[in-house]
């Protein structure tokens, strides 16, 4: 019988429950017994928000919650849905989270369940996942800022997804608010139909009831049967240190049920022909052909809420003992066994935009760093992971991010959450080599740069490219003009979704999207450009690897990829900041950037020189000189016998943040 309950499920089980006894936002509604049941497809209704970073979507979301009783009414109530520190930090939504919610309308009791989405370009992988799950969606627009990128590639996503759009302004009651403006460039952009638009503030409530109504007016249901064999969609996942991986599941057909687990106090009188009753349903991934048996399901009311059972129509979570996220292949279907059904259309695997590598500043930390990514990869699936040896940095990690601020949010994440002090190289894009004999090889990281000997059977070389949407208002037309220019980009389309704001379409290569191009946008618009991007696919171009050497041995962490015409550029940019942070020694120090063996930039550090003819009082010149020569004959020696440079842990730090050292 000890084996009925596991030790893990007994941890996981007393986790939760001091989880909801010590959670203030749980509502009363929690603690009762929720059957699921009771709610077939036509009394529920999936739906997501989707918007622009910073629109409202997450104060809307703890609005919906509050109205639905889900959680208490309290002024604390902010980003509820937003888990990760990092999260409330910055303002911004990294994970996509569901909360299920039940609410009255015109006398019937529907289940609403609720998928809060990303709003940066760099999660739009998250939103894709959460649009498969739903019906309709809620298209959140600022009544200030009116559309932008964000707004227009999510409509996009929701409308290639065939789900209804129910276009919402929020901020209403901002003194800047223009409704009728926004209203326009709706009906302009999106040719939706604007006299249903509903207005309201998240922030004070202000109409807030009144999407609710929306959402089950004019949200269709889920279409499925119980009745059919179970289909279901995995569509997230994430890790809990108690039972392994939790997956959230979209049940489109059939019933999925778990084990009646007994109180421990009965488990030493339970009858050996009940025991086929305190075991889940089995079912399969469609993707590994591998088998579970479902412990625990539930719906997410905020947090986790155990029930008996899930059916056709319903999105909660399912516990099926599997240890790592790698074992959850995101897109996957799953039935029960032996009774296979149709699969799902596969999502598109994330694809990782941006390359980097992940040093401990500490080389004797390399197993706790090792240990860190390995438990925050398992709440972060995007992210790939490969051991490399750097000749500077010593032994690190490969990383493959959906974007810069991907990156960034992740380094953060590492630091706070698991106190792994880091150095990130710059980031890199994956490029294309395209040889003589018809081979490709995809690199990732300037080490894997063909050196002159390979250059002769390499036919051309390929970088990813974007389709770039900016918005702004019209007079920075010509500032942003030159911006995209001068990053290399061509333009595709430009169009007025206004009197006053326009809207340009341009053809970028990512590597110029990842430097500062973010920053110049902000900087030249006064913060009021948007910009979002899709990937197209590569496209041939010139490429050069620039090395960086030290007394003539490359420092082949600072090595970076970059187009022919921007080398020498880039070259004398680099030589000037690695001169800021290199430490005079008592020899001359040459500071170089060569392309394909052939210097294009150099800086020179003095050497550090004692005052040898300080005691020469008089006498002949040539007494002055035999000491300078004998000196300098000294530091020769001293070059030769110390060999090169070494660059402590904080220059690089120091260089790869762009700031001076000195």
């Amino acid at each position: 019988m000890s084996s009925l309950l596991d030790e893990p499920m007994l941890r996981y089980a007393c986790n939760q429950l001091q989880s909801k006894c010590s959670n203030p936002l749980i509502g009363s509604q929690k603690a009762s017994n929720i059957d699921l049941s009771n709610y077939p497809p036509e009394l529920i209704r999936n739906f997501s928000i989707i918007a622009h970073i910073d629109h409202g979507k997450s104060t809307l979301a703890d609005r919906l919650l509050e109205l639905t009783g889900t959680i208490s009414k309290d002024s604390a109530n902010k980003q509820v849905l937003d888990k990760l520190k990092v999260e409330r930090e910055r303002g911004i939504t990294v994970k996509a989270q569901t909360a299920s919610m039940f609410h009255t309308h015109n006398g019937k009791q529907y289940l609403l369940n609720l998928i809060d989405t990303p709003g940066h370009v760099d999660f739009s992988y998250e939103v894709s996942r959460s649009l498969a799950a739903c019906q309709g969606t809620l298209l959140l627009v600022d009544a200030c800022q009116g559309i932008q990128a964000q707004t227009v590639a999510n409509f996009y996503l929701a409308f290639g997804e065939g789900l209804t759009i129910v276009p919402i302004m929020n901020k209403i009651d901002l003194p800047a608010a223009d409704p009728e403006k926004i209203a326009q460039q709706l009906e302009t952009a999106f040719e939706l139909d604007t006299t249903d638009t509903l207005a309201i503030s998240a922030k004070s409530g202000v109409g807030v009831s009144d999407v609710l109504g929306a959402v089950i007016d004019r949200i269709p249901p889920p279409e499925g049967d119980p009745t059919k064999p179970l289909r279901a969609l995995l569509f997230d996942t994430w890790y809990d240190q108690y039972v392994g991986v939790v997956c959230l599941v979209a049940i489109k057909d059939g019933k999925i049920k778990k084990g009646a687990h007994p109180d421990a106090s009965k488990l030493a009188v339970t009858k050996c022909a009940d025991l086929a009753k305190l075991t889940g349903d089995r079912i399969t991934s469609t993707h590994s052909q591998l088998s579970y048996e479902v412990s625990d399901l539930g719906i997410m009311y905020p947090e986790q809420h155990p029930c008996p059972s899930l059916q056709a129509g319903q999105v909660g979570y399912v516990v099926l003992g599997m240890k790592t996220t790698r074992d959850a292949f995101i897109g996957d279907t799953f039935y029960r066994d032996g009774h296979r059904t149709e699969a799902f259309p596969g999502f598109q695997p994330a694809k990782s935009m941006v390359f980097a590598g992940l040093y401990p500043i500490d080389t004797a930390d390399y197993a706790k760093l090792q240990d860190a990514l390995d438990r925050l990869t398992l709440n972060d699936a995007s992210v790939s992971v490969h051991k490399e040896t750097s000749m500077a940095l010593g032994q690190g990690f490969r990383l493959g991010f959906l974007g810069t601020l991907h990156m960034d949010v992740f380094s953060q994440r590492l630091e706070e959450e698991y106190e792994a002090a880091v150095i990130n190289t710059a980031p890199t894009v994956p490029y294309l080599v395209r040889y003589l004999d018809g081979t490709e090889r995809v690199i990732r990281n300037p080490a894997q740069f063909p050196e002159m000997e390979e250059l002769g059977r390499v036919k051309a070389f390929a970088e990813p490219m974007v389709n770039g949407t900016l918005i702004f208002p019209e007079r920075f037309l010509g500032a942003m003009m030159d911006l995209c220019g001068s990053h290399r980009g061509e333009q595709q389309d430009m169009s007025y979704l206004d009197d006053e704001r326009v809207i340009m379409k341009y053809t970028l290569p990512v590597a110029e999207i990842l430097t500062d191009f973010y920053d110049q946008l902000k900087s030249r618009t006064s913060g009021y450009a948007s910009f979002d991007y899709e990937e197209i696919g590569y496209r041939e171009t010139d490429l050069v690897k620039v090395n960086l050497l030290l007394n003539g041995k490359p420092v082949d962490a600072l090595s970076c990829i970059v187009h022919r015409d921007q080398s020498e550029r880039v070259a004398k940019e680099w030589v000037k900041r690695l001169k800021g942070v290199v430490e005079r020694q008592l020899f001359e120090i040459a500071i170089q950037a060569a392309v394909n063996n052939k210097v294009i930039a150099r800086e020179t550090i003095q050497a550090v020189r004692k005052d040898v003819t300080a005691k020469c009082y008089g006498g002949d010149i040539t007494r002055k000189m035999k000491l300078l020569n004998k000196q300098k004959e000294g530091k020769k020696k001293m070059k030769t016998m110390a060999g090169g440079v070494q660059l402590p842990q904080e220059a690089f730090m120091t260089l790869l943040h762009g700031k001076s050292g000195k």
